[in-house]
């Protein structure tokens, strides 16, 4: 799971995450400010993959507070 935070409030949530990688520049090779990744957005914060929750391509500034985790 991906949870992003404004503040102490729960804004989204990403579950079954493919990737969660750096993005790198393609003319200078440089570490760029954010990550991105592959997951189910979970629309609902339930928790779980709901049949109508698709996977989409996110992006995360590295000024974001987000918890990255394995479920228990």
């Amino acid at each position: 799971m991906l949870e992003i935070y404004a503040g102490s409030t729960l804004v989204k949530r990403f579950l079954q995450i493919d990737k969660l990688s750096t993005a790198m520049g393609t003319a200078d090779g440089g570490v760029r400010d954010y990550r991105f990744g592959y997951g189910v957005l979970d629309a609902n914060l339930n928790g779980e993959a709901d049949p109508r929750e698709r996977q989409v391509y996110f992006e995360v500034s590295t000024f974001s507070t987000y918890v990255f985790y394995e479920r228990p």
